[in-house]
């Protein structure tokens, strides 16, 4: 398996896979008119791109130096991935008003578990091709 190769795949598939979510929101605010998706959208964006670029970037230096170390290594992810959404939804509490924080909730959990699913579809295959 080319590892660098399958990182860049990664990265690559998060990135249009995020594009993709971010202009489905954007139709979905011109469509109902829902103007209070959009910050809880650019977060989700911004929020899965760095997670998944620097995922694919933490997993090609395990998968280089110590691939026995993969299993730790995406419970490690799982964990962190959990404790900054965790952490970003209180910020955004903190910052604004209660009442758009369903919206955010909402449309932060979409980006959130679109992004769990992709990166637990996309290890199964790498780990299976192995």
């Amino acid at each position: 398996m080319d590892i660098d190769k399958t990182s860049k795949q990664y990265a690559r598939q998060v990135l249009f896979l995020t594009v993709a979510l971010f202009l489905i929101s954007l139709l979905v605010m011109q469509v109902w008119f829902l103007d209070e998706v959009f910050t809880p959208a650019l977060v989700g964006t911004a929020f899965t791109l760095v997670v998944g670029t620097v995922i694919a970037w933490v997993w090609r230096r395990v998968a280089k130096q110590s691939p026995d170390s993969l299993p730790t290594f995406f419970t490690a992810v799982s964990s962190f991935r959990l404790l900054l959404a965790l952490a970003v939804m209180f910020v955004y509490y903190l910052v604004h008003e209660g009442d758009s924080m369903l919206t955010f909730f909402l449309v932060f959990i979409v980006f959130y578990v679109v992004s769990l699913v992709h990166h637990s579809v996309f290890f199964a295959r790498v780990s299976n091709r192995s």
